[in-house]
């Protein structure tokens, strides 16, 4: 049975650095070897077993008896379901799991499982009131009249200047859009 200490990072842009979470594993007393910290660059919105950093430590590195250390739970998963899969799963392969911020450490207690439940649910029912909060200033400045989403890559007047020099797929290549996005553009503009 293995014994070692993995820790891993993750940060969502190229900006930011892992570094302050390999600092804090240090801070909290743990013993930090460069090759047994995973990191990556990767967006929390993104499944823990769709990340390949972590997908690769989990059935490559990761054995019965080791212990997988991270700063935060969100680090962990997307939400509170994937988070609550992927430590179950952690558990299963004889993992124990590490969460600094939290009061208990090791989520593979009873004390840490019952810890983690109440920490996923109220972070699951943050991130519930950000998508309601965003709902309502969409459907706010829709009633406004203000445009919302992303604006249009191409507009029926861009395509018509663009087809006066180049052909259908050129200008699907320049604007980024599929041909049958440029002949119904094209259409619109004609009909106006």
């Amino acid at each position: 049975m293995s014994q070692r200490t993995f820790f891993y990072c993750r940060v969502s842009t190229t900006e930011q650095t892992v570094s302050n979470q390999v600092l804090a594993f240090k801070n909290h007393g743990y013993e930090v070897n460069d090759n047994f910290v995973v990191s990556e660059n990767v967006s929390g919105a993104v499944t823990a077993m769709e990340r390949q950093e972590f997908r690769n430590l989990y059935e490559h590195k990761l054995y019965d008896g080791d212990t997988l250390v991270v700063l935060k739970l969100d680090r962990l998963g997307r939400d509170n379901i994937d988070v609550q899969n992927t430590i179950e799963m952690l558990i299963n392969k004889g993992v124990k799991v590490h969460c600094l911020d939290l009061p208990t450490r090791d989520l593979s207690t009873a004390e840490g499982k019952l810890m983690l439940q109440m920490f996923s649910a109220f972070a699951e029912f943050e991130r519930s009131r950000i998508r309601e909060r965003v709902k309502e200033g969409l459907a706010r400045a829709k009633a406004e009249g203000r445009p919302c989403g992303r604006p249009p890559k191409a507009t029926p007047s861009k395509v018509a200047e663009l087809r006066k020099s180049h052909s259908l797929i050129e200008v699907a290549k320049l604007l980024g859009i599929s041909v049958s996005s440029v002949k119904r553009l094209q259409a619109e503009f004609r009909k106006k």
